[in-house]
């Protein structure tokens, strides 16, 4: 199927964003639905490793600090910068492993590694969510309320860096092919410190919170298969 074929057959699209974060464009057919963020649910028959909910309950909420799946090549310069950040920042952080030849033994006791965890149970507990700006990370960050500091790679995730910066709930971006640890100390003050970007991340964490865009979802593909 051809790109134009898509407007002149009128074929469907339905959107996993918030409303919220991305309006409506004024060019949108009527074909072309909103639904809201999908979300999984609630993580059944799993539950938090003691030594990281120890940590978390041993201070001031800490910082989350993940990129996904980053190049080998960037490891060791990245884990460089942010160590010395959170050490500048004088904050206590939550380290996603993936990084490098990093190892638990390496860390400062500020700093606590984990695997994968599940965002919803995460996200919420923390200051500041430091993240590459993926779609999916971005979208749990925006559903817990707290702030972001994003660092995009490439492809999409720029874009979605922008948008929290604009809608208040983050700080402006830092480009991971120019992050220094100074930046992104200042960066995390910031997110930490500034109470107009703590405010912003909360009303628009409520407001996604309160749609269902899985529901939603449903609901506009149950009705185009029924007017087929």
């Amino acid at each position: 199927m051809k790109p134009n074929e898509l407007y002149t057959r009128k074929i469907p699209f339905t959107y996993g964003f918030s409303g919220h974060i991305i309006p409506r464009p004024a060019d949108y057919p009527d074909w072309h639905r909103i639904a809201g963020y999908w979300y999984l649910d609630q993580t059944t028959g799993w539950s938090a490793p003691a030594d990281l909910v120890n940590f978390i309950h041993a201070g001031t909420p800490p910082l989350y600090i993940g990129f996904g799946s980053m190049n080998a090549g960037e490891a060791d310069r990245t884990t460089r910068i942010v160590l010395q950040a959170i050490e500048q920042s004088r904050q206590r952080a939550v380290l996603l492993r993936g990084w490098g030849g990093l190892h638990a033994e390496d860390l400062p006791d500020t700093v606590h590694m984990i695997d994968a965890v599940p965002h919803e149970w995460l996200f919420p507990q923390m200051s500041v969510i430091i993240h590459h700006g993926g779609a999916g990370t971005t979208g749990a960050a925006l559903h817990s309320g707290i702030p972001q500091v994003v660092v995009p790679h490439f492809a999409d995730q720029p874009f979605w860096a922008g948008l929290i910066h604009k809608s208040g709930a983050g700080t402006r971006p830092l480009l991971m092919n120019k992050l220094n640890a100074d930046d992104l100390s200042r960066a995390i003050q910031q997110a930490v410190t500034d109470k107009n970007i703590r405010a912003c991340a909360a009303a628009l964490g409520e407001k996604i919170r309160a749609e269902d865009g899985v529901s939603r979802a449903v609901e506009i593909v149950d009705g185009i298969l029924r007017g087929m």
